[in-house]
C-alpha cells in the first residue's frame, strides 16, 4: 500500500493563455509535495520527492493565463524533454469553442508525446484539446458537463460520457480524462495513486483535505441549457414551458399554446434543442426540485406535487436517475453550501432568513 516508485516520476503540465491558473499551480503544488509533506507533518523524517512537475508552454516567456494569473514556463514544446506524463489542465473556453483552428503545433506535440510512450491526462475542458488533436477518436472521454453539446457536434467519434469524474479512454490506459472544473484534484489523486502508490495518494488527500468525487458530475450538472437556434416556434415553446412546467399536462398544453400539430412541434423541438419535449419538461421540474432542496425544508414527497408530479415514487426515481443521488442525499450535499455564510451573520441581507 505504501511502496514508493524506484525513481522520480517526470510530469509536464501544459500551460496556454486559456489555461486556468488554479489548475496549473494546484497540480504543481500537490505534485511538489508528494513524498515529503506527509512525513514532515507527522514527524516521520524528511521523506523523498516522488514527482518532478514542470510547466511547459509555447515559449519560455512569462505570460498571463485565464483571469490574469501569471505563468512562468520552465520548458517549451520545442525543447527536448522526455517525461512519463503530460497533463493538460482546464482551459477557459466558450461552450462552442472546439479549438480545431488553433494550436496546431501544440496538438502535434501532444501526438508526439503520446506516440513516444507518455501517458496523457486532461482535466475538465483540457479534453477538448486532446479531441482536437485526434487523440480521442474512437475512445471514451469525459469533460465538464457544459461541453456535452460541443463533443456531440464537433467530435462525434468520441464516446463522450458526462457522468463520471474520471474516464480511462481505452484498454491501454494511456489517455485519461477528468470531468468538472476542479477535477484536477481527482486527477492528481489518480496520478499519484497510479504512478507513486495508493498509500501516498491517501496521504496527499488527507493533507490537502481532498475528497474523491465518487458521485461523478451528475449532482452538479444543470439539466436545462439554452442552445442557440433560429426556430421561433421552438423558442416560444421553451419560453412557455419555463413558465408553466408545473402544469399536469404540460406537453399537450404547450402544443396548444404553439398552435401547431403535436408531431411537428416534437420534431422541430428535438432538432433545435437536442431534447424531446417531455425530457425538457422533466429537466425543468428536476431543476426546480433541486432549488427547493437547496434552499428549504420541504420534504421530497411535498416537493413532488410542487414541481408537477402527483406520484411521489415516480418523482423520487426520476430525481435519482437525473442527479445520481436521492433527494435526501442531494439536500445533504448542497444545503450546507447555500447556508455557508449564515453562521457568521451573512453579508448584507443574506444573514436574515
Amino acid at each position: 500500500m505504501t511502496d514508493k516508485p524506484a525513481r522520480t516520476v517526470d510530469i509536464l503540465i501544459l500551460a496556454l493563455p486559456e489555461s486556468a491558473g488554479s489548475a496549473i499551480y494546484g497540480l504543481v503544488d500537490i505534485f511538489a509535495s508528494t513524498g515529503t509533506i506527509w512525513h514532515a507533518l507527522v514527524g516521520d523524517g524528511p521523506g523523498r520527492s516522488l514527482i518532478r512537475a514542470r510547466i511547459v508552454s509555447l515559449s519560455r516567456e512569462p505570460f498571463r493565463c485565464g483571469n490574469g494569473i501569471p505563468v512562468s514556463p520552465e520548458l517549451t514544446i520545442h525543447d527536448r524533454a522526455d517525461a512519463d506524463i503530460v497533463v493538460v489542465p482546464e482551459l477557459w473556453l466558450a461552450p462552442d469553442d472546439d479549438l480545431t483552428r488553433r494550436y496546431a503545433e501544440t496538438k502535434e506535440w501532444l501526438r508526439q508525446r503520446y506516440h513516444a510512450g507518455a501517458t496523457i491526462y486532461s482535466a475538465c475542458s483540457g479534453a477538448i484539446l486532446l479531441a482536437a488533436a485526434g487523440l480521442l477518436a474512437g475512445k471514451s472521454a469525459t469533460s465538464h458537463w457544459g461541453y456535452a453539446d460541443l463533443f456531440r457536434q464537433s467530435f462525434p467519434d468520441v464516446r463522450f460520457i458526462p457522468e463520471p469524474s474520471i474516464v480511462v479512454a481505452d484498454e491501454s490506459g494511456r489517455i485519461v480524462t477528468a470531468g468538472g472544473a476542479t477535477s484536477w484534484q481527482d486527477l492528481a489523486i489518480h496520478i499519484i495513486s497510479r504512478h507513486c502508490s495508493p498509500g501516498e495518494a491517501l496521504h496527499i488527500a488527507k493533507v490537502y483535505l481532498l475528497q474523491w468525487h465518487g458521485d461523478g458530475q451528475l449532482p452538479f450538472a444543470n439539466l436545462v441549457r439554452r442552445r442557440p437556434h433560429g426556430d421561433s416556434i421552438v423558442r416560444q415553446a421553451e419560453d412557455w414551458l419555463r413558465q408553466n412546467f408545473r402544469e399536469p399536462h404540460a406537453v399537450a398544453a404547450v402544443v396548444a399554446a404553439c398552435a401547431i400539430p403535436e408531431r411537428s412541434l416534437k420534431r422541430r423541438f428535438a432538432a433545435a434543442t437536442g431534447s424531446t419535449v417531455i425530457s425538457y419538461v422533466q429537466n425543468l421540474r428536476i431543476e426546480e426540485a433541486k432549488r427547493l432542496l437547496e434552499s428549504g425544508e420541504t420534504s421530497p414527497d411535498d416537493i413532488a406535487p410542487a414541481v408537477g408530479y402527483e406520484n411521489a415514487a415516480f418523482f423520487r426515481k426520476l430525481f435519482k436517475r437525473s442527479t445520481g443521488l436521492t433527494a435526501g442525499q442531494y439536500r445533504r450535499m448542497f444545503r450546507p453550501m447555500s447556508e455557508a455564510g449564515y453562521d457568521c451573520g451573512g453579508i448584507g441581507d443574506a444573514g436574515e432568513r
